[in-house]
């Protein structure tokens, strides 16, 4: 089974960065809820949190490997 890194590494860029949206989204919701005493929204909030971090390395990664690769031509 495909590690969830691993499921992210296939989706191209713009991809990336509507789950990156998605996924802010959804903290922004679950901190209400969270406000509300809702208990499950804490480890959805965590893993939710633990995902966008994934995201946006990915994309980091893609946008450092673009300047390395213009500036070797």
């Amino acid at each position: 089974m495909p590690r969830r890194s691993e499921k992210l590494r296939d989706l191209n860029t713009p991809e990336l960065e509507v789950q990156q949206k998605e996924l802010g989204d959804q903290i922004f919701r679950l901190r209400f809820q969270l406000s509300t005493g809702q208990s499950e929204a804490l480890t959805r909030l965590r893993s939710a949190r633990k995902e966008l971090a994934r995201v946006k390395t990915l994309l980091r990664e893609r946008e450092l490997r673009q300047e390395h690769g213009n500036g070797k031509q």
